[in-house]
C-alpha cells in the first residue's frame, strides 16, 4: 500500500519528538560547570546596581513569595504584595533591602521616581531599624548594597533634568506620599548659599593618577556657591564644592499605616562634617571629592588660557580674580598657596591638590589657594601682584587679626612661580631699584601714578604671615632654556600690560640719564628675567631668605646619578640648588614634576612638619588632633586605622 504524504509527515514528526524526549531524559535537571574565579564572583555579587539584574537573594525572595511570574507580568502588583507582607511582618525586616532592590529594578524599567524613593526608604529601614540591636552586620554584602541603593535612589528619585532638586514638596510613592522638608540651614555654608546640585557618582573622571571615593550613606553631589555680595571671601566663582544629600525619615519606622511618609533633606558640605548621627550611631557620609574636583576643572577655561597668559599681560587695571580658594574661608585653617610656572596655570596643581586634600590630617588643618598671573610679564611685576593679593586676602578675611592660622601661611611655587615665591620672603631694600634707575625714585621725572607703581614694584619687605616656602624646579640662577635664541624670539611676541608699557616709556624717554639698563627699548619680559646673568635673577638669587621663614627645595633632574651638572630639560640642578634651605629633595623627573608621587610625598611631609610647628607655637593642642574624618586614611603614605573605611 502506498504511503500518503500526511502519513509520512506524521511518522517524521513522531520520530523527531521521540528523539527530543530521549535527549531530554538523558539531560540532568541540575548542571554544574566551572566558570572561573572572576565569572563566579560576578555572579555572586551581581545586583541591580552592578549588572542591571536582580541579585540572587532578591530572586529567592520572589520565589519564596510565589511572585516570580507575577513580577514579570505585573511588577506593580508584585511590589504591592511585598510591601504589605513587609509591613505585616510576613517578610523578615532584614529583607527590606531586597524589596528595595526590586523596587529599584522596577524604577529603572518605567516605574520612575516613586519607586526610586521607595527603594531609598526600604534601604533606610534595613540600615537603621528602630531597635539598635537589630542593626545589620556592616560586613555583609547586603549592607553595602543597601547603602548604594539608598544613595543612588535619592539621586534618581529627586532628579530634575541634569540636577538633583533639594526642594520642599510632596512626592508620590507607590503606597502613599513622601512629604519632604529641606533643612534650609544645611544649604548655607560659611555664609554662602549652595545651589545647582549636580550628581557625581555616575561620572567617569579621566586625567588623575589617583581617584578618591569615601563610602558611606547619602547622595554625593557637586554644588555651586552663590558669590558673597559683600566680597568677603576669595572662593573661586565657578568652583564646584562637594555636598552629600541625606533623606532622613522623621519617624523611626519609615512606613506609617496611612502611607504618608515624612522626611527631611539635609545637605552636608564635603569640607565639613564627614559623619552624621542616626539613632545614636555615627555613620560615615558618602563622598566623591575627585569627581567633584574633576567636574570643576572640566567646566573651566583656564586650560585654554595658559599660552595666551604667557603672551598677553593683563595689568593691574584689568586685573582678574588672581587669588582664589577651593572652599569658603574658615578660621583655623592654614592657607597653602600654589603659584604656577611659565606658560602654565593653576590647573597644573590638580594631581597634587587631589592628593593633599584627601590626606585626612592635611584636609582637616589646611585650606588651598591658587594664584594666577600672566607669565610673560616682568617677574618683579608679577611678584608685586602676588604680594598684594596675599595682603588683601588676609585683610579681607581677618581684618581684626584674630586668626593665627591665616598668619602661618605656606607658599609653594613651581619654576617661575618659585621666583615669585622667594620674592615674598626677602627684604631687598633698594637692590631691585638699582637695577632700574641710577637716581632715587623721588628724583625721577614721571607722573604720580607711575611713581607709585614703581614704588610698589621695587620697594617691599618680606610678608610677615608667610612662614614656610617650597621651591619646586625653580631657576634661582636662571634657566638655560630662557637664555636660548628661540626663547628670546618668542619673547618678542609678548604684550606687556598697559601700565608696565607706560611706566617704561616715561622712565626711558623722560629720564634717559637715569636708566640703569643700557639699550632698554621696552618692558623686560619673564624670559629676559630668567636668562642667566640677568640683573633681576642675579639680584634675587643673592638675597637671603628672612630668618623666621623655613624654606625647602624640590629639584627635578631627568637623569640618574649625581645631580650636579644635570638638568630637567629646563633648569640646571646647579641653578635650582640654593644654600640655607631646611631640606632638599632631588626627584628624578622632567621639569613639570608637580604630579610626581615623590614630589607630592615631600610636600605632604613638609606640611605635616609645618603643622607640628604651628601647633607647638600656638599651643592650640596638647596632643595630636583627631581628624574629623572618623579615621579615614589613605593607604600608602599613612597607616589605616582598624575598621576605617578605605578609599576606592
Amino acid at each position: 500500500m502506498a504511503r500518503t504524504p500526511c502519513a509520512a509527515k506524521a511518522r517524521c514528526t513522531g520520530g523527531l519528538l521521540a528523539s527530543v524526549l530521549v535527549v531530554a531524559a538523558c539531560t540532568p535537571p541540575i548542571q554544574v560547570h566551572r566558570v572561573g574565579m572572576r565569572a563566579a564572583l560576578t555572579q555572586a555579587q551581581s545586583n541591580v546596581l552592578t549588572s542591571g539584574t536582580l541579585s540572587r537573594r532578591s530572586r529567592n525572595l520572589l520565589y519564596d513569595r510565589d511572585l516570580v511570574s507575577r513580577y514579570k507580568q505585573d511588577p506593580v502588583g508584585a511590589l504591592a504584595v511585598l510591601h504589605a507582607d513587609l509591613l505585616a511582618g510576613r517578610i523578615h525586616r532584614d529583607n527590606a533591602v531586597l524589596v528595595g532592590e526590586i523596587a529599584f529594578d522596577h524604577a529603572t524599567h518605567g516605574g520612575g521616581s516613586p519607586y526610586y524613593l521607595a527603594s531609598a526608604l526600604y534601604a533606610w529601614q534595613f540600615l537603621f531599624p528602630p531597635d539598635p540591636k537589630q542593626r545589620p552586620d556592616r560586613f555583609t554584602p547586603r549592607t553595602r548594597m543597601a547603602c548604594d541603593l539608598y544613595n543612588r535612589s535619592i539621586t534618581q528619585g529627586l532628579m530634575r533634568g541634569q540636577n538633583v532638586a533639594l526642594e520642599d514638596g510632596a512626592y508620590p510613592l507607590p503606597f502613599g506620599t513622601l512629604d519632604v522638608t529641606v533643612d534650609q540651614a544645611t544649604l548655607q555654608w560659611s555664609g554662602h548659599q549652595l545651589y545647582d546640585f549636580y550628581p557625581v557618582a555616575d561620572l567617569e573622571v579621566k586625567g588623575f593618577d589617583t581617584y578618591y571615593r569615601w563610602p558611606g550613606i547619602g547622595a554625593p553631589l557637586a554644588a555651586h556657591v552663590v558669590p558673597d555680595e559683600r566680597d568677603a571671601d576669595i572662593l573661586a566663582r565657578r568652583a564646584r564644592v562637594p555636598v552629600t544629600a541625606v533623606l532622613r525619615p522623621v519617624n523611626l519606622s519609615p512606613f506609617p499605616p496611612d502611607g504618608n511618609v515624612r522626611a527631611t533633606i539635609e545637605a552636608y558640605p564635603g569640607y565639613g562634617d564627614e559623619t552624621i548621627e542616626v539613632s545614636g550611631e555615627e555613620v560615615p557620609l558618602e563622598a566623591e571629592p575627585t569627581a567633584t574636583f574633576g567636574l570643576t576643572l572640566a567646566e573651566t577655561s583656564l586650560w585654554k588660557r595658559e599660552f595666551a597668559g604667557f603672551l598677553q599681560g593683563m595689568g593691574v587695571v584689568e586685573e582678574r580674580a588672581r587669588l582664589v580658594a577651593t572652599r569658603p574661608y574658615r578660621p583655623g585653617l592654614i592657607p597653602v598657596v600654589f603659584v604656577h610656572g611659565t606658560g602654565s596655570s593653576a590647573m597644573r596643581w590638580a594631581q597634587m591638590y587631589n592628593e593633599l586634600d584627601n590626606d585626612p590630617r592635611i584636609h582637616d588643618h589646611y585650606q588651598f589657594w591658587f594664584f594666577s598671573y600672566e607669565t610673560g610679564n616682568p617677574i618683579i611685576y608679577s611678584a608685586m601682584l602676588l604680594r598684594e593679593s596675599l595682603q588683601n586676602a588676609v585683610k579681607k578675611l581677618d581684618p581684626e587679626g584674630r586668626d593665627p592660622a591665616l598668619r602661618d601661611m605656606v607658599v609653594i611655587g613651581h619654576s617661575q612661580g618659585g621666583l615669585l615665591t622667594k620674592a615674598m620672603v626677602v627684604d631687598p631694600g633698594d637692590a631691585f631699584w638699582r637695577n632700574i634707575s641710577k637716581k632715587p625714585i623721588d628724583e625721577l621725572n614721571v607722573s604720580a601714578d607711575m611713581r607709585e607703581l614703581l614704588r610698589r614694584v621695587a620697594f617691599f619687605q618680606a610678608l610677615p604671615f608667610v612662614r614656610t616656602v617650597v621651591f619646586i624646579s625653580t631657576p634661582h640662577r636662571g634657566s638655560y632654556v630662557a637664555g636660548s635664541w628661540l626663547a628670546h624670539q618668542l619673547a618678542r611676541l609678548i604684550s606687556a600690560p598697559l601700565d608696565v608699557t607706560r611706566v617704561v616709556t616715561e622712565v626711558t624717554t623722560l629720564n634717559k640719564d637715569a636708566v640703569a639698563v643700557e639699550g632698554l627699548r621696552g618692558a623686560p619680559t619673564a624670559v629676559d628675567n630668567m636668562t642667566p646673568g640677568n640683573p633681576f635673577v642675579k639680584t634675587l638669587s643673592q638675597l637671603p631668605i628672612v630668618p623666621d621663614v623655613t624654606a625647602h627645595s624640590i629639584i627635578s633632574v631627568d637623569a640618574e646619578g649625581p645631580p650636579e651638572g644635570k638638568n630637567d630639560g629646563v633648569v640646571e640642578y646647579d641653578s635650582a640648588h640654593i644654600d640655607g634651605v631646611e631640606s632638599e629633595l632631588v626627584v628624578r623627573s622632567p621639569h613639570s614634576c608637580q604630579s610626581n608621587p615623590n614630589t607630592i610625598g615631600e610636600v605632604e611631609r613638609i606640611l605635616d612638619e609645618h603643622l607640628d610647628n604651628y601647633l607647638a607655637r600656638t599651643k592650640s593642642r596638647a596632643v595630636e588632633p583627631a581628624p574629623r574624618t572618623g579615621g579615614r586614611a589613605r593607604p600608602g603614605r599613612h597607616d589605616t586605622p582598624v575598621g576605617a573605611p578605605s578609599p576606592s
